[in-house]
């Protein structure tokens, strides 16, 4: 701790506030609020501090502290709100681009108003709907809704077309309509009010019908439109009577399709709920309007990797109401958030009501939140693949790979190795392939461990790789790549890659017809990475290896960022969070842990339904049937004696002792 901290320490005052922690280059690394700024900025550096490694990073980068002290938390969190936003600081929850997100807006300032997509939301009168996470998402909402209501796209000034709204009309005063309508007219998506065919107060109804759909009050919206049609039919207007009818099933379809989940209340909800990977977090809100599921959204925080439950949900719930048009009257949540009572607080003053946050432990509303949570999970999933199937972020992580971990040129072809078991027992290893940043199912191997007793990862490691790269004793050359960046070995074909002869004119041939990897991964720490690297040099095997091992916190001084272990270095490196080399590193290494716990979990149920009467001879099905359902269990059968074991119905006495010879010694 610096003087500068010391004396900014001592002058802490007993008030709440926000704080920004900086470090040396003066950046804002941190936005924090505080009921009292003396005892939660003093709270960082109390050496019995129980801090999180993301805290203890935070905390040793920390160079200077500024504050800011207002009247009440309120207005802590509004402008702790406010500064997140603009400096997006490194070690808060953050949004995901969050400044970004498109709204719709019905222009209700405008004569005639206008329906169209915005990227901020303003309290200026209009209606403001969303945010929705993709343009592509507002611009189908859009389409949908001029299908079922005619309003105008143009951009003219309808306040041409009618006299002004306070009844006002300036002498002489005549509308200038155009000189004829467009198309959208004639397909019946807008009623024309720039020739003279829609009064104000037709165009209005509209706009009204189109406010209460987004609202998700489909019911009003349907009596309104039989009663027009009714209307219609009676003038004899049957076309347009028949136009009406149209749009009636139309809504009454979209009604039904929402009346798959719905709840019982009717006061409006949103319900939300988290899904977490590496350093990033999916929230996923549902829309309930009047009990009827509306819509729903994901939204991205990253920098969530050591950050608790409550925490996310709390930076949530701050970033994402602080700009939302609407605050319904209950908010479910997954977690319990962390300053519940401030965050209640403040939004109530946002809402201008009551508001409730709950978090049932029970009931429909908490099988709602697990039906919430599986969407986020799917969320997840897909952002991963659709990450993957990226062909420049896959060649950008690729070429960061090969800047930093010195590499001759970008690494086609990546092994990772990983190490699964409980408490030792059915130990595997599993061994993924990925080449040109994506997966290679077809290449993907498993090992059961045979030679290593117990919990021994470095032991399990150096099992797998000596049956990975056995071959008769030979020097191999690693593989090169050529201009394309594809592998060189991997192109040669099967009788080049057999082997590759060695100084003395020896050829060294593998048991397998494995391409050679430009890069291994091992699963782990030092150790694990040095048990490779004794194996790797022990089969003269020259390939580029590293460890990758989530960071520990053991050491104040080293970033939340997981740590690559590099061969003879103290030091593990540490790549940024945000960087696209190290995401991809992660997304391989969780593809072998997820293929080598399967393998795992399939081995364990194997040996909890394969009974020791198994491995008698003489004792086959019908006899091991007999034998459970005599005594019971296994035990009862190793207690029992050889009459016993005789007087069941099937068994002999030369079996019943085969069996006492097996299993019958405790």
């Amino acid at each position: 701790m610096n003087d500068k901290i010391r004396s900014v320490l001592n002058s802490l005052p007993h008030k709440p506030g926000i704080y920004l922690m900086k470090d040396a280059q003066g950046q804002i690394i941190y936005v924090g609020k505080a009921v009292s700024l003396h005892q939660r900025v003093r709270s960082y550096f109390q050496e019995s501090a129980d801090l999180s490694p993301k805290n203890r990073s935070m905390v040793a980068r920390v160079d200077d502290i500024e504050y800011v002290v207002v009247e009440n938390e309120i207005e802590a969190l509004v402008l702790e709100s406010n500064y997140i936003k603009q400096y997006r600081p490194k070690y808060n929850v953050l949004l995901r681009d969050d400044k970004n997100y498109p709204y719709i807006k019905v222009a209700l300032s405008e004569d005639f108003p206008r329906i169209y997509r915005v990227r901020n939301y303003q309290r200026d009168g209009n209606r403001y709907f969303g945010p929705y996470t993709s343009s592509a998402a507002v611009d189908a909402t859009l389409d949908l809704l001029n299908k079922l209501f005619p309003f105008r796209t143009c951009r003219y000034d309808g306040s041409a077309w009618v006299p002004p709204r306070d009844g006002q009309t300036p002498a002489g005063w005549k509308p200038k309509y155009l000189n004829r309508p467009c198309t959208q007219y004639y397909i019946h998506r807008c009623l024309a009010p720039c020739v003279g065919y829609a009064s104000r107060e037709d165009y209005d109804a509209i706009i009204e019908q189109v406010i209460l759909f987004l609202e998700g009050k489909h019911e009003e919206v349907l009596k309104q439109l039989e009663a027009r049609m009714h209307e219609a039919a009676e003038a004899l207007n049957f076309e347009e009577a028949a136009r009406l009818r149209d749009r009636i099933r139309a809504v009454e379809h979209i009604q039904e399709k929402q009346r798959i989940i719905n709840t019982e209340g009717q006061e409006d909800q949103d319900v939300i709920a988290l899904a977490s990977a590496e350093d990033e977090t999916c929230a996923q809100v549902f829309f309930f309007r009047g009990g009827k599921l509306i819509g729903r959204e994901y939204f991205i925080l990253q920098g969530t990797r050591d950050s608790s439950p409550g925490e996310i949900i709390s930076s949530f719930l701050q970033q994402f109401y602080e700009s939302a048009p609407h605050i319904p009257a209950e908010i479910v949540l997954e977690v319990e958030p962390d300053d519940r009572d401030m965050l209640q607080a403040w939004l109530r003053s946002r809402r201008g009501k009551a508001i409730t946050l709950s978090v049932p432990r029970r009931g429909e509303k908490r099988s709602l939140i697990e039906l919430v949570k599986q969407n986020a999970q799917e969320v997840l999933e897909q952002q991963r693949i659709k990450w993957l199937s990226d062909s420049q972020k896959t060649q950008l992580a690729l070429e960061e790979l090969q800047a930093a971990l010195n590499l001759a040129a970008p690494p086609y072809r990546i092994e990772c190795y990983d190490i699964s078991n409980i408490q030792g027992s059915s130990a595997v290893g599993a061994m993924v392939v990925f080449e040109a940043g994506r997966p290679k199912p077809a290449e993907y191997r498993r090992f059961r461990i045979k030679s290593v007793e117990g919990a021994n990862d470095p032991a399990s490691h150096q099992e797998i790789l000596r049956r990975r790269f056995r071959r008769e004793p030979a020097t191999i050359a690693p593989s090169t790549q050529d201009a394309t960046g594809a592998s060189a070995l991997a192109s040669k074909t099967d009788d080049e890659r057999a082997g590759v002869e060695n100084a003395d004119g020896q050829t060294a041939s593998f048991s397998h017809d494995w391409p050679l990897p430009d890069l291994i991964v091992i699963d782990g720490g030092k150790a694990q990475l040095n048990a490779a690297l004794q194996v790797l040099q022990e089969l003269q095997v020259e390939v580029p290896v590293i460890g990758l091992a989530k960071e520990q916190g053991s050491h104040s001084r080293l970033p939340t960022a997981e740590a690559i272990y590099l061969p003879r270095t103290a030091e593990p490196l540490l790549l940024p969070r945000t960087s696209q080399g190290l995401y991809l590193l992660q997304r391989i290494r969780d593809e072998a842990h997820r293929f080598g716990i399967t393998y795992h979990r399939k081995l364990r149920s194997q040996r909890t339904f394969t009974s020791q009467l198994d491995e008698i001879p003489g004792i086959g099905p019908r006899r091991k049937q007999a034998l459970l359902k005599h005594f019971g269990s296994v035990q009862a059968i190793r207690e029992a004696s050889v009459e016993e074991l005789t007087a069941v119905e099937g068994m002999t006495r030369a079996a019943a002792e085969k069996v006492k010879e097996y299993i019958g010694r405790s």
